[in-house]
């Protein structure tokens, strides 16, 4: 019952979101900004399940969205899909070579190797000039999406539903991963990596599986919005960018999937918000929020919802 109720939820609030969109066309970029972030924070939630951060992330963001932006310029006329795919390949191919030598360090090791790596990454996009147009970034025209050519709103509306039907497949996806033997292996790397080579489990072989996992979701997150807006620049791998993906991962919380979009969700008002009413401090905003969260909710909104949720089932025996 409890699953029905969960996909109930997701069901509505996936139809809210697609009616904010169509009602108001200006919360198109936005929304799917916030699920871009989601599904790239989920990408870290992956590792994060694992007991690893990676301060570099965003290089597979860059990666896929120039991946993308090739796609289209190379060959006019090629759908969105295809650029899509193309763009998320490049992310994965890149994660497989990467994970081979980072999946030997853990701790802060594993994070700031990441993002040495990023860093050489994001240093060559912006003077590779030729290739990637420096740090004016890279435009391309809009391509045909599902065959069909369109206009600007419709393009938008169209990557918006894109965006939001990957988001709950590849959310249901992680989850299911979380609960499969591959990531029990993951998590217990977190717990106990030694007694998990003793049993005669890699642990290095499962944070090869977790790592190609993670570097795929946050490609997804950067081709998409990448698509999106038409450009891609050179500041999609700054250091910067993977930060925030870890602060929407930590906001959310790695307990289970939602977290991610939770988190992006969070993050995504709170900028919407800052550019409002808090122009010139909108980071601190940000500082304080997750301080909050740190220090009340160290779990993440998932974690703080499982904990009240616990409370009020305990509270209901008590009484009976």
């Amino acid at each position: 019952m409890r699953h029905w109720t969960f996909a109930w939820a997701i069901g509505c609030a996936s139809a809210a979101l697609a009616a904010m969109a169509w009602l108001w066309p200006w919360t198109r970029m936005p929304v799917i900004t916030f699920l871009s972030y989601g599904m790239a924070a989920l990408g870290l939630s992956v590792l994060m399940r694992a007991g690893q951060v990676s301060f570099g992330h965003a290089m597979y963001a860059l990666i896929a969205g120039y991946g993308t932006a090739f796609t289209v310029r190379a060959f006019p006329g090629a759908d969105a899909l295809v650029a899509l795919a193309a763009g998320v390949s490049s992310a994965v191919v890149l994660g497989v070579v990467v994970a081979a030598f980072v999946s030997r360090y853990r701790g802060i090791f594993f994070g700031m190797l990441n993002l040495g790596i990023s860093m050489v990454f994001y240093s060559l996009a912006g003077k590779l000039y030729t290739w990637t147009g420096g740090t004016d970034g890279l435009r391309f025209e809009r391509p045909p999406l599902l065959g069909m050519t369109l206009d600007r709103g419709e393009f938008e509306w169209g990557m918006m539903l894109l965006a939001l039907a990957s988001a709950v497949l590849l959310g249901w996806a992680v989850q299911r991963y979380f609960r499969s033997s591959a990531g029990q292996i993951a998590a217990a790397i977190r717990v106990n990596e030694t007694r998990l080579e003793y049993i005669g489990l890699s642990a290095r072989a499962a944070m090869v599986e977790a790592y190609v996992l993670s570097s795929a979701l946050v490609g997804v997150g950067g081709a998409m919005l990448a698509l999106a807006q038409g450009l891609m620049t050179p500041e999609g791998g700054y250091w910067l960018r993977s930060g925030e993906y870890v602060f929407i991962a930590i906001l959310g919380g790695a307990g289970h999937a939602i977290g991610a979009f939770l988190g992006a969700a969070v993050f995504e008002l709170i900028l919407l918000m800052g550019a409002v009413y808090f122009t010139n401090i909108w980071q601190i905003v940000l500082g304080a929020t997750l301080l909050a969260v740190i220090f009340f909710a160290p779990s993440g909104l998932v974690g703080r919802f499982r904990q009240f949720r616990q409370g009020r089932a305990a509270r209901a025996v008590n009484h009976e």
